[in-house]
């Protein structure tokens, strides 16, 4: 399969960039989140059957400046990085080099402790090994400076399971990065963003980055998020208004102090910026797979190429089609998850969301991140999305994400 351009026309003002025949309507809502101040900077990228077909970016990277939003333009993708992270682990079982079935303990000893001692890789990477929630605090100051490296390993060494691991299922929100970095360090001998820079991303033209250099600095665009009071009150609305939402239950959730939802999503602890925390400089160079990936549209749209065409780009082969069979399929599911409060499931490390939220088919796959950010893929179709967004959104999915996916599962080429 290569990746190849069509004959492409003008995106609708104010975004812009191109888009081909038959995809005009997703570049229309694009434009038009744009329009209606929806969006302060973002950009979309499609590929079908690895050609370009939406191209599209408008608004500001950063409103203090007045700086434009470019087609290279990048931004932390927050949870969008899980999946680049289980793009890693699929490379790695494709090269026999790790086993999902085998315990983590195989390659991490000091892991195999606190009942954690038969979990195995594809129990922990599917969120249902019980370490949704660390019971020592520790913060993402701590995550990033080395001198705390070895505190932070024996705080999850000795972390004891939330429940039996294999038996229920709750979003690690960020403790799947955690260890999935430490996992990944023992058996390839380097880190998650350097392995993937070399053997995924840059082979396939993708600007994704783990652990982000300097020369990238001048491209990053802000993060603007709601501030703390107005994402509370917006919670309590919610609960109150619309008690069976997912928003409404995991307001409700969050809202109770010692609840598993408040520890798992607010552990590490921030700083006085809040998730603003995540436009620091330490936060992108260090390789922090649940959150500190950066990207533009373009970026990771290309990076979810192979997973969608059987494992081959551009006449190189990354990895054979089979080894997707068992991504296609939901490998754990829960109707309500225990930190996000809603039906859901992963396969490998990958999202398995319900069916015609982010694409109709149940083959697909892919992750969402804080705020609106999305990677995914159909390999049913041949279809790779990347978006992704400077206004971050306090819902667990975004209306924003959802509407241009909508959008683009109606557009005349994927129909039928």
């Amino acid at each position: 399969m290569t990746t190849t351009q069509r004959s492409m026309l003008p995106a609708p003002g104010p975004a812009r960039g191109v888009v081909a025949p038959g995809f005009e309507p997703v570049a229309a809502r694009f434009a038009r989140h744009l329009e209606r101040g929806e969006e302060i900077g973002a950009s979309l990228a499609v590929y079908h059957r690895g050609e370009c077909v939406v191209d599209v970016w408008g608004g500001l990277a950063d409103e203090e400046s007045g700086r434009a939003w470019e087609r290279d333009t990048r931004i932390v993708m927050f949870s969008v990085t899980k999946a680049m992270a289980a793009m890693a682990l699929h490379l790695l079982a494709a090269r026999g080099q790790l086993d999902f079935d085998a315990p983590v303990a195989k390659y991490w000893p000091g892991f195999g402790q606190a009942g954690k001692e038969r979990m195995t890789v594809r129990t922990l990477v599917n969120h249902q090994g019980g370490l949704a929630a660390l019971d020592e605090a520790i913060s993402l100051a701590d995550c990033v400076t080395p001198s705390q490296a070895a505190r932070v390993l024996d705080v999850l060494e000795r972390q004891r399971p939330n429940w039996p691991p294999g038996e229920g299922q709750g979003y690690h929100a960020t403790t799947y990065g955690l260890y999935v970095d430490e996992l990944f360090r023992r058996i390839a001998g380097e880190s998650v963003g350097t392995f993937l820079e070399r053997e995924l991303l840059g082979p396939l033209g993708s600007d994704v980055r783990i652990g982000t250099s300097a020369a990238l600095d001048g491209k990053m665009a802000t993060l603007k998020a709601t501030s703390t009071p107005k994402r509370l009150a917006a919670m309590m609305r919610a609960a109150a208004e619309e008690p069976e939402s997912p928003e409404g239950r995991i307001a409700r959730d969050f809202l109770r102090p010692t609840s598993l939802a408040r520890k798992a999503l607010t552990r590490p602890t921030l700083g006085k910026e809040g998730v603003g925390e995540y436009n620091g400089i330490a936060v992108r160079r260090a390789c922090l797979s649940w959150a500190s990936g950066t990207a533009s549209a373009q970026g990771v749209a290309r990076a979810f190429l192979p997973f969608a065409l059987g494992g081959e780009v551009d006449g190189r082969r990354y990895f054979e089609a089979e080894t997707l069979d068992p991504i296609r399929r939901r490998q754990g599911w829960s109707w309500r998850d225990a930190v996000l409060q809603k039906p859901i499931g992963w396969s490998q490390g990958f999202m398995k969301e319900e069916r015609h939220v982010f694409c109709p088919n149940a083959a697909s796959f892919g992750h969402s991140g804080l705020g609106g950010a999305l990677g995914w893929c159909d390999p049913t179709t041949g279809v790779t999305m990347g978006y992704v967004m400077n206004r971050l959104d306090w819902r667990i999915r975004s209306p924003r994400a959802m509407r241009l996916c909508q959008a683009l599962w109606n557009c005349e080429p994927l129909l039928g």
